[in-house]
């Protein structure tokens, strides 16, 4: 059965649409400046717990003692 010319440029319009939408929604998605802002702010908050914040510090302080023992060896 054919298809009447109008619903088939609806159609078309309607999936031309929907991809205008799809690649609206993936240019934002990656745009560059915004997945910096994500990492930086992912980072930060992954700094922020106390927990990381304790094993940075034992890390520094043992890096430290290691480097210091060599010096005076």
């Amino acid at each position: 059965m054919a298809r009447d010319p109008d619903t088939i440029q609806r159609d078309i319009e309607q999936a031309r649409d929907a991809l205008a939408s799809t690649l609206d929604q993936l240019s934002t998605k990656a745009n560059p400046k915004k997945l910096v802002d994500d990492a930086t702010t992912n980072v930060k908050s992954k700094f922020a717990d106390p927990r990381v914040k304790a094993a940075l510090i034992g890390v520094g302080v043992l890096v430290a003692f290691v480097v210091v023992r060599r010096i005076f060896r």
